[in-house]
């Protein structure tokens, strides 16, 4: 795999491009740095501190910001996430901002009298807000790797808000549907004006309330979001409405770094998220279960490739259920087993190609995250390079919003396993590993990967898409690295989930020939269409010529990969 696809541009064009970057259709190019995320404003501004001298990782916080701006559905100070990096030497380091559980918080929680789950009061409550960590993962990245000034990685977030920005047909959309939400008075008015009309595309929209609390932030860090008068505020809406986040939840609250889960595949390294994610350990189990098959011999997405995909993510899905949750309560977790090529091997060689496994509900169990997240991808001109996967959870979180901070709140909560000690084979999950506890961080499904050859970057790339989300980076990965596709056609190529319960196949609809459909309906699958599997943004590095290449799928019409 040599990574060195340049679409119809011819080399020396590619090498003129010093002070610029060069759209092609989905891809772009670059030669001094590329931002790539859900937003193509946020971008904008990544790309422009990248301009200004900052390095990678000033240029993820300040897009993670504009983001909280400019894609409020995931975009968020109110949530959290991961980040994964890797400096010029060649080493990764991670930073775990996942969102704990209040100190109030119990495992049963969410039980009536009769030890029943409560309908939605861990995904649309104020019970289902987990203490924010967004703020507090930028800051500490910021600290220990950025370049400029904090107030400078800040500040153009501040001006989207203060100033506005235009608003897209997509959220011109979004107002649309949130107005129907009358449940959520707060969040039905988001992004309405003040007298009740819609903006209209290309309006100005501006954000005053959340102007003030991100300037807080910039002139404070970290303290200006959990210390004094913005923590206040979140603790105060919580006790006047039923929650359980306190000034001393917020107070409390730390990022933490933690080494990367790190595995190969055919001579490259992969880094990606360690546990409270479960996607870093899923994506190298899964691509060394990869390995045992000779993919030469098996046609790209022919009915036996797809079975044999659906095969190895039934079992990196059964071992996720099973084992894995906030390391920091389960210090026992088999973590050097799971990712151990031995363990793959085994698990290959229970694969049969003829016919579908049976997923059972009584020896495993499967967790899952709701369908809205956001990803940003990095990489600058001195081989910084930052993978970056937050979110609220569900699209608009919990769907509240404090009116006078001008962010949504989180429902991550939702991600702990609700109900202890009961599983079913719909896919609600009772095992220990995850059960909610104070304090803890729930397990996630977010995969910021970054792969590379003899220590340099050559593929950054994550995803949203809750559950979905390690199975669309792990077939990204692999159409990269296995398939040789450019980063465009990996990205836009046909998608496929199981995650071992339920147990069926999501695929993406239109992209599936009919012949391969019947021929996995033969072998015993179950199908389930859908309109389309995650949002990838990835950026991959040509050595050879010195040229960033930048794509955004197309199924985020708002996004954008920016370079320079």
């Amino acid at each position: 795999m040599k990574i060195t696809r340049t679409g119809f541009l011819t080399i020396p064009l590619v090498i003129a491009l010093i002070a610029v970057s060069f759209q092609n259709y989905a891809q772009t190019y670059a030669k001094n740095g590329m931002v790539v995320s859900a937003s193509r404003t946020a971008s904008e501004v990544g790309k422009n501190i990248l301009e200004q001298g900052g390095n990678a990782i000033d240029a993820a916080v300040a897009t993670a910001f504009s983001l909280a701006v400019t894609w409020p559905a995931a975009g968020n100070i109110g949530g959290g996430g991961f980040i994964v990096f890797v400096n010029p030497a060649g080493e990764a380091t991670t930073i775990d901002f996942r969102e704990k559980a209040p100190l109030a918080a119990s495992p049963t929680m969410y039980l009536d009298e009769k030890g029943e789950l409560i309908k939605n009061i861990n995904h649309l409550s104020l019970r289902a807000v987990g203490v924010p960590g967004t703020v507090a993962g930028l800051y500490m990245a910021h600290q220990k790797y950025g370049k400029l000034p904090w107030a400078d990685v800040v500040q153009p977030a501040v001006d989207l808000a203060e100033n506005g920005f235009d608003l897209t047909w997509t959220l011109f959309q979004h107002a649309k549907r949130l107005k129907d939400w009358t449940d959520f008075p707060e969040m039905a008015r988001y992004l309405l004006k003040k007298d009740g009309s819609f903006h209209q595309p290309g309006e100005l929209w501006k954000q005053p309330a959340l102007a003030r609390t991100l300037s807080k932030i910039r002139d404070e860090g970290h303290d200006g979001f959990y210390k004094g008068e913005v923590a206040s505020a979140i603790a105060s809406y919580m006790r006047e409405r039923g929650g359980l986040i306190t000034e001393e939840d917020m107070e409390k609250y730390e990022a933490i770094e933690r080494a990367p889960i790190k595995g190969t595949y055919k001579g490259f390294d992969i880094y990606s998220m360690a546990p409270p994610s479960s996607g870093g350990i899923a994506l190298v189990q899964m691509l060394n279960m990869m390995e045992n098959f000779d993919l030469e011999k098996i046609e790209f997405n022919s009915t036996a490739y797809l079975h044999l995909l659906a095969e190895i993510m039934r079992r990196a899905f059964a071992d996720r259920a099973e084992h894995l949750g906030d390391p920091d309560f389960n210090p026992e977790m088999p973590v050097d087993r799971l990712v151990s090529k031995e363990h793959a091997s085994r698990r290959a060689r229970q694969l049969d190609m003829t016919k579908a496994s049976i997923s059972d509900s009584s020896r495993f169990s499967q967790l899952y995250d709701p369908m809205n997240t956001t990803h940003l991808s990095v990489m600058d001109k001195e081989g910084n390079a930052v993978s970056m996967t937050y979110t609220l959870e569900s699209g608009y979180g919990s769907r509240m919003v404090i009116e006078d901070l001008g962010f949504i709140l989180n429902n991550e909560m939702g991600d702990f396993n609700p109900r202890p000690g009961y599983t079913d084979s719909e896919g609600l999950i009772g095992t220990p590993p995850n059960q909610i506890a104070p304090k803890k961080r729930m397990l996630s499904s977010m995969t910021p990967t970054i792969v590379t050859r003899e220590g340099k970057p050559v593929l950054v790339i994550g995803s949203p898409g809750g559950r979905t989300i390690i199975n669309t980076v792990f077939q990204t990965v692999l159409n990269v690295l296995e398939h040789d596709m450019r980063i465009d056609q990996a990205i836009e190529a046909l998608k496929i989930h199981h995650s071992w319960l339920p147990d069926r196949i999501m695929y993406e609809k239109w992209k599936l020939s009919p012949d391969t459909r019947d021929g996995l309906l033969e072998m015993g699958h179950t199908l389930r269409e859908v309109n389309g599997l995650g949002a990838l943004m990835g950026i991959t590095y040509d050595a050879k010529e010195g040229i960033l290449i930048g794509a955004s799928d197309s199924v985020r019409p708002d996004g954008g990969a920016v370079g320079y």
